[in-house]
């Protein structure tokens, strides 16, 4: 059994064939105490499993997860002991259930709440100790200070393969791990699929996304834990099929040198997600190195041609462009994070995939979303966009991806039947959440983000051919 009175952050360790819980102590405690759980559960026979639903070998089938035409459903049933032991954790990470911090604003944690194992249902078929953890930074934090459970969760379908040897490299219709994201912040629920869907449009790469209802039975029977998106982890199947090889580095960059300010390089801002074991970040340092060379004011074809020898520049100028059109506050150019870079193997070129999009389509907080001439951009905070965006031909390039953003990816009558079809099918399950499992005040507040959706991509139209005009 799990005691479950601990004092501060538990440390989740799999040890043979059982967790390993710490607890540390407080300053006057003399000691510190273990608790440790048996894997009484590991006597078992994965009866469903089949080489097209569970194996390693089989191919990611993006049609039965990723399907845009209906809402599917997870069941998550884990035992009362872990369930407690996970909101245990979030107490010892961010207080209590229910209660603001008593300092301003956010606790500044990097601690990952921990996994558990947990069986998944889906379409009748058993996915067997599934590694569940709630996901997510202030999203996650604000969610659990207001009392509301709808949190986002991580999961990964072979995370405890070592104590459970018979869900070895255990996969789900080929995807090993995805994000289930809990719309937060966000009352129409569609923020970040069809953000994502007008990257793809575009021709980046982007992680694909679905609607998914969520059930959690903790011990007492289902709970509806409200409407969830799911999305397609960037190092697991993004680099595998959007590009030749997912041989790469992988790089999921955060804080300070995420603002690739000059001199601000250090490996931990830039965290490898593949080849974690070479400790070589040669490519990032020299994309920093590039950008900042001062051949950019006295020989700007050389600066030019050196930066593009290290970094996707047309990519991530389409990316600016349709960044720009969406509005999309919550990533580079006012917050260093919520992007990835990956070397593509087939040109040696640092690629930027956007992630994380359910602030988009809005003007946003934090003094909004970029302008977009960048004329309230701090150039010296975010010289990726300022040094670039300078540049007569790059400007140019990012001219023309703005145009064909509005008409093509983020045209108004495309985007408005997607709007249209997409809110048709999650209204049921968006406006039958529960209190305490939902950001909604009432069913209106659905329907009136619905509404703004609409009249933004009208807006954000009209912004660009008056900014495009402001250029001849």
């Amino acid at each position: 059994m799990f005691n479950l009175v601990w004092n501060k952050r538990l440390l989740l360790l799999g040890i043979f064939s059982s967790v390993l819980f710490i607890a540390g102590c407080d300053s006057d405690d003399d000691e510190t105490v273990v608790y440790t759980e048996e894997f009484a559960d590991a006597d078992f026979t994965a009866t469903d499993w089949t080489e097209a639903t569970h194996s390693k070998d089989a191919d990611p089938d993006f049609t039965e997860v990723f399907d845009d035409t209906q809402v599917k459903r997870f069941d998550f049933v884990i035992t009362e002991e872990r369930w407690q032991a996970m909101l245990d954790d979030m107490t010892s990470i961010y207080g209590t259930f229910g209660q603001s911090s008593s300092g301003p604003g956010l606790s500044d944690t990097d601690e990952d709440p921990v996994f558990m194992p947990a069986d998944v249902y889906y379409e009748g078929t058993q996915w067997y100790r599934v590694g569940i953890r709630f996901k997510g930074n202030s999203s996650l934090q604000t969610s659990w200070q207001a009392g509301i459970l709808k949190l986002s969760f991580k999961m990964d379908f072979d995370e405890f393969e070592d104590d459970y040897p018979q869900i070895d490299n255990q996969r789900f219709y080929g995807f090993k791990k995805f994000s289930l994201k809990n719309n937060y912040d966000d009352d129409s629920q569609l923020r970040e699929k069809v953000a994502s869907e007008v990257f793809k449009d575009a021709g980046l790469a982007v992680s694909n996304t679905a609607f998914y209802t969520v059930y959690v039975d903790h011990g007492d029977g289902p709970e509806y834990f409200g409407l969830y998106t799911l999305v397609e982890e960037i190092d697991d199947t993004v680099i595998d099929t959007q590009f030749s090889s997912d041989d790469g580095n992988l790089y999921k960059p955060e804080d300070d040198g995420a603002m690739f300010i000059e001199g601000s390089f250090n490996e931990d801002d830039f965290e490898k997600k593949t080849n974690e074991d070479e400790e070589d970040w040669s490519d990032i340092i020299a994309l920093f190195d590039a950008l900042h060379d001062d051949s950019r004011t006295t020989d700007p074809e050389t600066w030019r041609s050196n930066l593009e020898d290290v970094f996707d520049v047309d990519g991530f100028l389409k990316y600016l462009a349709i960044n720009g059109a969406i509005q999309n506050w919550d990533t580079y150019g006012v917050m260093p994070h919520n992007f990835y870079l990956y070397n593509d193997p087939d040109t040696s070129k640092l690629t930027w995939i956007p992630w994380d999009n359910n602030e988009a389509l809005q003007d946003g907080k934090q003094g909004g979303a970029l302008e977009l001439d960048f004329s309230d951009l701090n150039d010296s905070y975010w010289p990726l966009i300022s040094k670039i965006y300078a540049d007569e031909e790059y400007q140019a390039i990012y001219d023309a991806y703005l145009l064909e953003v509005i008409n093509d990816s983020f045209e108004i009558s495309k985007m408005q039947a997607k709007y249209d079809t997409y809110s048709a099918l999650i209204e049921p399950y968006a406006t039958s959440e529960l209190s305490g499992y939902s950001f909604l005040s009432s069913s209106t507040s659905f329907y009136q983000a619905i509404t703004e959706l609409n009249e933004h991509v009208e807006d954000r139209t009209d912004e660009v051919t008056d900014y495009l005009e402001e250029q001849e």
